[in-house]
C-alpha cells in the first residue's frame, strides 16, 4: 500500500511535482535526493526519454518523468 503523503490530494500536479523534482526515483527508501517508488499513488508509471507510452487516459494515475539522468523533471495525471 502506497504512502500517503500528508496534505498531498493525489490529483494535485503542483503538489507532486513539489514533491518529487529534482530527484531519483529509488526502489529504497526516500531521502533528500530520491524518492521511493512504494510512495507514488499505486496507480503511477515511470516514463524516461525515449520510452513509448499507451494513449488510454487514467485521471488518477501519476505519470513521472525522468530526464537522461534518472532524474524527475516534471510529472502529470492521465
Amino acid at each position: 500500500m502506497p504512502l500517503v503523503v500528508p496534505e498531498v490530494n493525489a490529483g494535485d500536479k503542483n503538489e507532486w511535482l513539489n514533491k518529487l523534482a529534482g530527484k531519483t526515483i529509488t526502489e529504497g527508501t526516500s531521502d533528500v535526493t530520491s524518492f521511493a517508488k512504494k510512495d507514488l499513488p499505486q496507480s503511477h508509471r515511470i516514463v524516461k526519454p525515449g520510452d513509448m507510452m499507451t494513449m488510454d487516459y487514467k485521471p488518477e494515475r501519476l505519470n513521472v518523468h525522468l530526464d537522461d539522468k534518472g532524474t524527475v523533471h516534471d510529472v502529470h495525471f492521465g
